[in-house]
């Protein structure tokens, strides 16, 4: 309904909810013997018909009784009670019907004396009233002279400002049903549909999708909305951790869903470690109602009848489908960009529509500025979802700032040349069909400590305009089974988003020379290994390893990866070059002399760290870099490494 409707809905709802509380109000005045008119009775029940033929839909009360199919007593009972939380002169009859001592509490004795059509079953555990918790009993001498108390939650919704229960409000998000969805996903949202209309409501089966949980809670969440419900998200990290609130929890749900029509998503594609993966198979087993759940792969429920389907990738042409919906006219003018972001980055729907919507006065831009601002608005999309698990690298280092061998810059320009082309490669020239292992470019950086392997990750980024992120594998690498790849599996799948750069640090933290097993230690340790290059394969973008010890890496590993750069120490030639380009043009510099600065047999990392170390001295004594101030900063530089200076720096001034 709208804003007026409900509106209307609700000055109804509380002219109904104040007749029959003057009805009540009359039987207990009757009981007391304070008021004994017989026309009083027949007058208040008319006012409650009055009040009910005027509704536009059915009343709060009436709902709630219904939903939990309280019997006429229970009903009663619990405007009994609604009644001397909003009524003084409720309370205070209850409080004279009651004697001295109980105050205006309600009892279930005093209901059992005034209320009509009363049995004792109403207040057993397993009774309506007390199983969905609308009830709660107080402490007293004996079960019927108890106080009673209705539950928050049911007397906000019989006055028609019911909400999801405040206890679950700290678990339990809201998902948005307007949301795009491609063919594919929308194919699973009606089979979802069709799924749950061949079921009774009490009987659905639990829902178990595998696959991306964005794409999953957005193809839930539409699918619920197609049957008229409304999906809430529960993370596995507040899964209940005991089985009482685990029951408490499933007993609130649950009335939720009879009451309001509401559906749970649980969002349970990255659990962490057995305990939660017990949790979630608790809880699955035992909820009722619609449930959908994301997992990385199906939990076994032999107790639970239960479904499978896969989250379906979103394919390239639904991606160039969808830049076109969202950019409209503005395509037109891209001349083959739209291409070049279906190729790089796999944003879900959502996200698709969010930066067309960004940039939808884009109009009057030409092709090359709106490809641009389209391909810097993709990035800062996925940035989020990495930047929490990885170091981000930004720098604006180019081909100029990377000495190396010709065959070693040839290697990295067919690495640039592999991630450009991918798409018109393995899609358009058939080559997919033939490559097994995936599309995925991985490739191996070794070498001594600062011969560039970081820096021509840079290199690689900023000519590909792509992000870089750093993850150290020796803190992914967990000595728990299971955890390494959890953590590895949660990198992969947030940088499929934006086709990010991975650059994996200390390989040989996982690498080690494993092939051979053992122990189980070797076993899963070459699980975690193969794991990693699978995932590396099947990345869309670029994934490197980096490592100080070749020669630990076992061969058959290095044989799955497409491209591995030797990185050597820099000879002297090499080292002068590196000296040339170590400082910025705007640098002053004065009488250096690349040669000398060439015989410090250093690599590339330290030479520039010794150039900025000697730009603070220069500029604190407020002249130009010299071979002094040089001098300085590589004996600084030369005893962070523990070596000693001595007749490479004699004769530099």
């Amino acid at each position: 309904m709208n804003a007026a409707e409900r509106d209307q809905w609700l000055a109804a709802n509380h002219r109904y909810l104040v007749a029959e509380i003057a009805r009540l109000r009359t039987l207990l005045a009757r009981r007391a013997a304070t008021k004994n008119d017989d026309g009083a009775l027949a007058r208040a029940e008319a006012e409650v018909a009055a009040a009910r033929a005027a509704l536009p839909g059915p009343a709060a009360l009436d709902v709630l009784v219904a939903a939990f199919g309280l019997t006429p007593f229970e009903k009663e009972l619990l405007l009994l009670l609604a009644a001397v939380e909003l009524d003084g002169a409720t309370a205070e009859l209850s409080a004279l019907l009651n004697g001295t001592g109980q105050g205006r509490a309600v009892t279930f004795s005093l209901a059992l004396v005034c209320l009509s059509e009363a049995h004792w079953s109403a207040l057993t555990p397993g009774a309506a009233l007390r199983h969905w918790r609308l009830v709660e009993v107080g402490p007293g001498e004996t079960l019927t002279h108890s106080p009673l108390r209705l539950d928050e939650w049911a007397l906000h919704f019989i006055t028609g400002a019911g909400q999801i229960d405040s206890r679950l409000h700290a678990v339990v998000t809201p998902l948005a049903s307007d949301v795009a969805l491609t063919p594919s996903q929308a194919e699973l949202a009606g089979a979802l549909l069709r799924l749950w209309q061949g079921h009774d409501r009490g009987a659905l089966p639990v829902v178990q999708l595998c696959g991306n949980g964005e794409s999953a809670a957005h193809i839930a969440a539409v699918a619920c909305a197609r049957a008229g419900w409304s999906a809430f998200r529960l993370s596995a990290e507040d899964l209940p951790p005991t089985s009482t609130e685990r029951d408490a929890f499933i007993r609130l749900w649950e009335r939720e869903m009879l009451l309001h029509g509401c559906a749970l998503f649980v969002a349970a594609e990255d659990l962490d470690g057995p305990d939660q993966t017990r949790r979630l198979r608790g809880m699955l087993s035992r909820l009722r109602g619609p449930v959908v759940a994301v997992v990385a792969s199906p939990v076994s429920l032999p107790e639970r009848d239960n479904v499978t389907f896969d989250v379906p990738v979103i394919s390239s042409g639904e991606q160039r489908a969808l830049w076109r919906q969202a950019l409209g006219p503005a395509a037109e003018k891209l001349n083959g960009d739209v291409d070049r972001l279906v190729n790089q980055f796999r944003l879900d729907p959502q996200a698709i529509m969010n930066v067309g919507a960004a940039l939808n006065g884009a109009a009057g831009q030409d092709g090359v500025e709106l490809g641009q601002r389209l391909w810097q608005a993709c990035r800062r999309q996925a940035r989020p979802r990495l930047e929490e698990l990885a170091q981000p690298i930004r720098s604006k280092v180019g081909w100029d700032d990377l000495v190396l061998p010709e065959l070693q810059r040839q290697t990295l320009a067919e690495i640039s040349a592999q991630v450009r082309q991918r798409v018109k490669v393995y899609e358009d020239w058939g080559f997919a069909a033939k490559n097994a292992r995936g599309m995925g470019v991985a490739a191996l950086f070794h070498g001594p400590s600062g011969t560039g392997k970081t820096l021509a990750a840079e290199v690689l980024a900023n000519e590909l305009a792509l992000d870089l992120y750093r993850i150290d594998l020796s803190t992914v690498v967990s000595k728990y089974i299971g955890e390494t790849e959890k953590n590895l599996r949660r990198v992969f799948d947030a940088a499929e988003y934006g086709g990010a750069i991975l650059l994996f640090d200390e390989a040989d933290a996982l690498f080690g020379k494993r092939s051979e097993v053992k122990d189980s230690h070797d076993r899963y340790a070459n699980i975690e290994v193969s794991y990693l290059l699978q995932r590396m394969e099947a990345y869309r973008g670029l994934a490197i390893l980096t490592t100080n010890q070749k020669q630990a890496l076992d061969s058959a590993f290095l044989r799955r990866l497409r491209f591995v750069v030797r990185f050597p120490f820099p000879d002297a030639a090499q080292r002068a070059e590196i000296w040339r380009r170590a400082f910025p043009a705007q640098t002053p510099t004065e009488a250096l002399d690349v040669y000398k600065l060439a015989r410090l047999n250093v690599a590339g990392g330290h030479i520039r760290n010794i150039a900025l170390n000697a730009a603070f001295l220069a500029a604190d004594r407020g002249r130009p870099v010299t071979m002094a101030e040089l001098r300085a900063a590589a004996q600084t530089e030369y005893a962070k490494l523990e070596k000693p200076v001595t007749a490479e720096v004699r004769d530099w001034a």
